[in-house]
């Protein structure tokens, strides 16, 4: 990965380098609670600016492999550290295709796993679909709610992104913990 072009790496291909990569899993603390990589580090895709000086230092070093649920948010990371002439590659699939072929993963130990996006997401389409059946009962406008939910879902899908999705990780539960953060970023510089 000698340019700041970005590139991909199948999971086979990450799985025999892993020894030699720099792991940085850009999902919420609350994903990455979940499962991750090996060895992966853990800087949500919302502090990726803030945590720049840190993987400039730690690409220095070595390659670094971006990892997220399907492969959608570390492409994203990966053009983002591009613009900033950092080299970066993503895995294919993401941490689905990881584990989907027999991978391992870990778990921070003794914390509480919050649920991974893709069910936030779920529960709370669910719930506004919900609600907005129910208030459209007595209320018909209120069946539009519900019709914006189908409507973001079925744009969610098309487009690979997931607007709910954005809006949820910014809740304080999805929020990595300053100290977290503090020592990954810490991490990456030693």
């Amino acid at each position: 990965m000698a340019s700041t072009a970005s590139t991909a790496l199948t999971v086979d291909q990450a799985d025999a380098r892993l020894h030699e990569l720099t792991v940085i899993d850009v999902r919420t603390p609350g994903e990455y609670a979940t499962g991750h990589l090996p060895g992966a580090h853990n800087v949500p895709l919302d502090h990726l600016d803030t945590a720049l000086p840190a993987l400039r230092t730690a690409a220095g070093r070595g390659d670094l492999l971006i990892v997220c649920a399907s492969g959608a948010r570390s492409a994203t990371a990966c053009r983002r550290l591009a613009d900033q002439g950092i080299t970066a590659a993503t895995l294919v699939g993401g941490t689905t295709a990881w584990t989907r072929l027999g991978h391992d993963t870990h778990r921070p130990a003794g914390t509480r796993t919050p649920w991974a996006m893709e069910r936030q997401v779920r529960l709370a389409a669910g719930l506004l679909v919900l609600a907005g059946l129910a208030a459209g009962r007595n209320w018909s406008p209120a069946r539009r709610l519900s019709a914006g939910v189908a409507g973001g879902l079925v744009v969610s899908a098309v487009t690979n992104t997931c607007g709910m999705a954005a809006v949820l990780a910014r809740l304080p539960h999805n929020q990595p913990r300053t100290a977290d953060l503090e020592a990954t970023l810490a991490a990456l510089t030693a």
